[in-house]
C-alpha cells in the first residue's frame, strides 16, 4: 500500500511541478520553465519505478534504471522509454545551471534559457509526464 501512495504523491507533485513550469514560461522565467519541467520528469519516472517495486538511486537522473528494467515498465512508456531517458539525462545536467545559471561564466539563470528551448522542453515533459500518468493508473 505505502508504495502505491508514494507513487500517487509523486504523479501529483510531479503534475504540480508541470503547473509551476507553466507558469514560469508566462512570466518569460524560462530557465524556471526548464527546472521545474526537470523535476516534473524525475518525480514521474520514479513514481513509475516506485509502482514496479523498482528501488531507484536518488539522483535526478533515473534513466540509466528505467533502461535497465525496461522490460518491467508499463507498455505505454516503454514504447516512449528512449525519449524518456534521452530527456531525462539531459535536463538532469542542465538542473544545476537552470537554478544558479553559468557562474564560472558570469551568466545568470534567466539569461541561460531561451524561449524556444524552455517551450520545447516544457511540451515533451508534458506530453511524457501524462503517458507515464494514465500508466500509472492503468496498472492502479
Amino acid at each position: 500500500m505505502r508504495s502505491k501512495d508514494m507513487a500517487l504523491d509523486y504523479m501529483a507533485r510531479a503534475i504540480r511541478c508541470l503547473e509551476e513550469a507553466e507558469l514560469a514560461f508566462s512570466k518569460e522565467d524560462y530557465s524556471g520553465t526548464v527546472r521545474r519541467s526537470q523535476e516534473a520528469l524525475e518525480l514521474a519516472s520514479k513514481a513509475i519505478l516506485r509502482i514496479a517495486g523498482i528501488e531507484y538511486p536518488r539522483e535526478h537522473d533515473v534513466g540509466p534504471v528505467l533502461d535497465a528494467v525496461r522490460d518491467r515498465l508499463p507498455n505505454p512508456v516503454i514504447e516512449n522509454l528512449d525519449a524518456i531517458i534521452k530527456l531525462s539525462s539531459e535536463l538532469a545536467s542542465l538542473r544545476g545551471p537552470a537554478m544558479y545559471g553559468y557562474e564560472r561564466e558570469g551568466i545568470p539563470a534567466r539569461e541561460a534559457f531561451k524561449k524556444d528551448y524552455a517551450f520545447e522542453v516544457f511540451t515533451e515533459v508534458e506530453r511524457l509526464v501524462e503517458i507515464m500518468r494514465k500508466a500509472l493508473y492503468e496498472v492502479l
